[in-house]
């Protein structure tokens, strides 16, 4: 079960109707229990429907390898389609493996490798999202502050 801030459950509440946002968070969350797997790093999923048209969540992972951010894009793609019946619109950067995005539409998915994380800085930039406090089963997610 996710849990998150009164805040967060407050602005969902007011801002979405939950039956449109339920396939999202499903998805988001499959794609962040995919990367935590694959035992990627840094695991954080924002919501920022409240601030940009582009999706509903980011979700935001390390690789400490390209051949790990391979791995950890290859299980998303593989749970997303399976236990979400989805396929991503786009994907980008798979062959060089320092960013891999998968755009689902609804949810973009970033599998970085460090240098490239700390340098793009997604959480400083979307700083004002809501962080997903997110479920006790992915171990390497780093603890969130309500």
């Amino acid at each position: 079960m996710l849990l998150m801030s009164s805040d967060t459950q407050q602005n969902n509440s007011h801002h979405r109707n939950s039956a449109l946002q339920e396939p999202s968070l499903q998805l988001a969350l499959c794609l962040a229990q995919a990367a935590a797997d694959r035992k990627g790093g840094e695991l954080v999923v924002l919501d920022v429907a409240e601030m940009s048209y582009l999706a509903d969540y980011f979700v935001i992972v390390s690789g400490f390898s390209r051949t790990q951010t391979r791995a950890i894009a290859e299980s998303m793609l593989e749970v997303a389609q399976h236990d979400c019946d989805r396929l991503p619109r786009r994907q980008e950067g798979k062959a060089e493996g320092s960013w891999i995005l998968l755009d689902y539409g609804d949810v973009i998915a970033h599998v970085f490798m460090p240098e490239q994380r700390e340098f793009y800085d997604l959480e400083a930039f979307w700083g004002h999202a809501d962080q997903l406090e997110l479920p006790s089963l992915l171990p390497n997610s780093p603890p969130t502050h309500p």
